[in-house]
């Protein structure tokens, strides 16, 4: 069954999508639509095939059309993709998946009335380096996680409608939900805006969890390095996941601690253990491949996707919480998962 498909936004992100969907099995790229006709040009340049438009309501209602990619700013998400769904078509929205929790629900609800997938671009799910941490998580050989620390700063880009929290975390929080079975509880969060525009560029973000587990994301426009880097704790080995690395991504330290108490003298005694550093292999297939070719096969199958709904509402939901925090001087909010 050939699926047919119909992209929105032919920016910084929609060339790449463009590119993996055409080399996508069973996948068609029928239209690109975009408001600017010199994008549009670049399109018919490289893929002649390819028809061009400048509106993107002719592809919402193509008949021919069976699903729609969303690669706009996030706050068109949800426009565009209730009147995708409306009008009967599967839809991949870029992250994060709306400016609202529920903007979500509502695509979410449309969506399982009309049994239609929604998917969402976290393309770090479907990265070697995630895969390879996931299952070394679920074989038990990194133990109990008790914490996930993450810092994504760089300098720029500074974007007009989102703070730095909107524009970077969901990369992070997608890559957490994945890892970790359990469901936040809370959630606190600071920031600044240096600017004057009230847009935070930097902030901090604690995600909180009903257990001794802990995450925490630093976010940073104006840092004057870029960094991508995640340590997970557990209570048998600990991860240090590098994105920038070219090839050894991951390293897992054979590294942990234990203690006990000494009741004479009312104190923590703790013992530490350092032993050797593994570099796992992992697969080097591009990741937003394997989110094409995800999207595609759910839509046949009318299966779940890995980067489904069900995780872009999750992390709407946390950062809405943690805009909320912001205002609030750092209070805990709670959320509903």
């Amino acid at each position: 069954m050939m699926i047919k498909i119909g992209l929105i936004g032919y920016g910084y992100w929609g060339p790449n999508l463009v590119r993996n969907f055409v080399a996508t099995e069973n996948c068609q790229v029928k239209t690109v639509a975009d408001s600017r006709l010199d994008r549009l040009s670049i399109v018919s340049k490289m893929y002649p095939g390819i028809s061009v438009t400048d509106k993107a309501t002719d592809i919402i209602q193509d008949p021919e059309i069976d699903a729609v990619i969303i690669a706009t700013p996030v706050f068109s998400h949800f426009g565009i993709a209730m009147s995708a769904l409306e009008n009967g078509k599967h839809v991949l929205i870029e992250k994060p998946m709306t400016s609202s929790v529920q903007e979500a629900e509502q695509l979410l609800e449309v969506a399982e009335k009309k049994g239609l997938v929604v998917m969402v671009d976290h393309t770090f799910l479907y990265t070697g380096a995630v895969n390879k941490m996931k299952q070394l998580i679920n074989d038990d050989i990194i133990g109990e996680l008790k914490y996930f620390d993450s810092t994504r700063i760089n300098l720029g880009l500074f974007q007009p409608d989102v703070n730095v929290l909107w524009d970077l975390a969901p990369h992070d929080l997608s890559i957490l939900f994945h890892l970790v079975d359990e469901k936040p509880v809370s959630v606190n969060a600071t920031g600044v805006s240096h600017t004057n525009n009230g847009i935070e560029n930097i902030a901090y973000l604690t995600v909180n969890y009903g257990n001794n587990f802990i995450a925490h994301i630093n976010c940073s426009w104006t840092s004057p390095m870029k960094v991508r880097s995640t340590l997970i704790g557990g209570d048998k080995k600990m991860i240090f996941y590098n994105d920038l690395e070219p090839s050894e991504k991951i390293r897992v330290y054979d590294t942990g601690f234990s203690y006990k108490t000494d009741e004479e003298k009312n104190r923590i005694l703790v013992d530490y253990r350092v032993g050797d550093v593994q570099i796992p292999k992992i697969s080097p297939s591009e990741a937003l491949a394997g989110v094409a070719k995800d999207f595609i096969q759910s839509i046949q199958s009318k299966g779940t996707p890995v980067a489904n709904g069900i995780i872009g509402l999750t992390v709407v939901k946390v950062l809405e919480a943690a805009q909320e925090s912001i205002k609030q001087d750092g209070k805990e909010v709670k959320i509903k998962i």
